[in-house]
């Protein structure tokens, strides 16, 4: 049985020969730059000093190139645009020595700046002439989006000021994902999973527009959750017309692609904290759900594709909602929030969604568990969610930096052990 293959067997609630594995086909789904070049050093893959790539900065993941993915049995490969986060296009890479003496390579128009206080800054599209969207505090991870927030007058407030990132497709990236997924599906027998951008309604990391250069509208994260409550019906207008767009990039996607992907991302809006969801019930049914469906129904009439949402925190009690809205596959599965006790979400909900994710604690087992206390969790972890089907072996959310090798290898080589099936419940 191929990649392929068994992803799209445990994506039908069915049992394939072990649980597949996804590292690195989305960007929630990945590992941190300095854990991928540890890796690929503790299986000598490369010699000593050679640079990993950077394939998204903001959250500094590095690329998980296909002689890893078959070292460590991995099932999944993403396909993602031109751009990252910055907009920035991963093309021309260049040498930095700046991440904690890790050598990694960046994209050409990677340009940042010392601030005096040792972080560094990060520019939209890579245009040092404009204010920084992002910045790395000193001995920082990670870039944080800065907010960017104009002043608000409701009497001005335009709809049109939340959609500027939300355009039509153009030609050239409808012919560089036909051409990318057209590759992968030719020269891979991994299950393919896209991210096209445009169906996230909401994602907070996205509201403050790290990759526009001026942004307008509601940009700060505390006004768009107040927004929520105090603006829903211009909320609901943002949605229509961010909904009305994507509808058309999709469907001219699917037009020159056809079903060759196997998983398209759709949203990436966190709901959750780690006690509770972070909106109501009714909010999410009167603002969020409906476009979901809409999106989600569009793709299930006219392709074979399955749809993907992530989202951490305690969103048990809106998982039903999501299921109702038409949502394949629930990602991270974050087990240590609030309601989500592994052994209920399959009980309650295994048969009508795909847990893809929940393999392992990424704040606390994984980062700072003995290698037996791993292996203990991933265990426990398989023989939950793999019962029937309808799981794909993920840790919650990206491996961080700083993660033991030894535990992340300790983590592959377990699911390696106990993933097959047929599983001993």
């Amino acid at each position: 049985m191929n990649s392929r293959e068994r992803v799209n067997i445990a994506l039908n609630h069915e049992e394939p020969d072990r649980v597949p594995v996804d590292f690195g086909g989305t960007l929630v789904t990945g590992i941190n730059v300095s854990v991928v070049y540890y890796l690929r050093q503790a299986l000598k893959l490369d010699k000593p000093g050679t640079p990993i790539k950077i394939i998204e900065p903001y959250q500094m993941l590095g690329e998980i190139d296909f002689d890893l993915m078959e070292s460590l049995g991995i099932d999944c490969v993403g396909l993602n645009g031109r751009k990252n986060i910055f907009n920035i296009e991963n093309e021309n890479w260049k040498y930095w020595d700046g991440y904690h003496n890790i050598p990694v390579l960046v994209p050409e128009k990677f340009n940042i700046k010392p601030n005096n206080n040792g972080s560094i800054f990060m520019y939209p599209e890579g245009d040092e002439f404009v204010p920084p969207s992002g910045i790395m505090p000193n001995g920082g991870y990670y870039f944080d989006v800065i907010i960017r927030q104009p002043e608000i007058s409701d009497d001005t407030l335009k709809v049109e000021d939340n959609l500027e990132e939300f355009g039509y497709i153009t030609d050239d990236d409808i012919d560089f994902f036909s051409k990318y997924a057209k590759r992968l599906f030719d020269n891979t027998d991994k299950a393919i999973i896209a991210n096209f951008g445009g169906t996230s309604f909401g994602d907070i990391a996205l509201i403050p527009a790290p990759q526009l250069k001026y942004p307008k509208g509601i940009r700060d994260v505390g006004e768009w959750y107040i927004s929520l409550a105090k603006r829903k019906d211009f909320i609901i207008e943002i949605f229509k017309k961010q909904t009305e767009i994507a509808l058309k990039n999709i469907a001219k996607i699917y037009k020159k692609i056809g079903n060759i992907i196997t998983v398209v991302f759709v949203s990436g809006t966190d709901f959750g904290t780690q006690r509770s969801p972070l909106i109501s019930i009714d909010t999410y049914r009167q603002l969020f759900k409906p476009f979901h469906q809409i999106i989600n129904d569009w793709i299930h009439t006219n392709t074979k594709w399955k749809t993907f949402t992530h989202t951490c925190g305690a969103i048990e009690p809106l998982l039903a909602d999501f299921i109702e809205a038409g949502f394949d596959i629930l990602n991270p599965v974050q087990c240590s929030a609030y309601g989500m006790d592994p052994a209920e979400l399959k009980r309650k909900y295994g048969r009508n969604i795909v847990f893809w994710g929940g393999g392992i604690d990424t704040q606390k087992t994984l980062p700072f568990g003995k290698e037996e206390e791993v292996s203990k969790e991933v265990i426990e972890r398989i023989k939950i969610f793999g019962k029937d089907g309808g799981f794909v072996f993920n840790a919650i959310h990206n491996i961080q930096a700083n993660t033991p090798i030894n535990n992340v290898l300790t983590m592959f080589e377990t699911v390696k052990k106990y993933g097959k099936y047929p599983i001993s419940y």
